[in-house]
């Protein structure tokens, strides 16, 4: 079984079957071999983005983030102090703070990532599009 953690515009275009979405994604994501893990730092991406007013969803973020863990078999992955630990020395490839801790997260439970975002590659993890 091959864990995967899936970046924030990954989880929200597959949950949306958006157009957006590679081909090879959308075939992980329905290959019943791989595991998908949904981080805690995606949720807060989603509410702090919500709040902002520069994320519609079709329900409130509680609902619409719980209702598609369950829907789609993903596992919940926390931020643990090991993960937040590893940004003290991550480059600044890429400024985001969400996708530098989805990058230390990924690098310590040495996963690969699915990602559209091709600053991830500067990091030493796999990323999957």
């Amino acid at each position: 079984m091959t864990r995967i953690l899936l970046d924030t515009h990954a989880f929200l275009w597959l949950v949306t079957d958006d157009r957006q979405l590679s081909n090879l994604a959308r075939t992980c994501f329905l290959d019943t071999h791989h595991e998908f893990y949904l981080s805690a730092v995606t949720s807060f991406e989603i509410a702090v983005k919500y709040s902002q007013g520069k994320l519609k969803l079709a329900e409130p973020p509680r609902e619409f983030i719980f209702n598609r863990i369950k829907a789609n078999g993903l596992i919940p992955l926390p931020v643990t102090i090991e993960h937040s630990l590893v940004l003290a020395d991550l480059p600044f490839h890429h400024r985001d703070p969400f996708d530098r801790l989805l990058v230390a997260q990924a690098m310590v439970e040495q996963i690969p990532i699915l990602s559209a975002d091709e600053k991830l590659s500067a990091y030493p993890v796999q990323r999957w599009w």
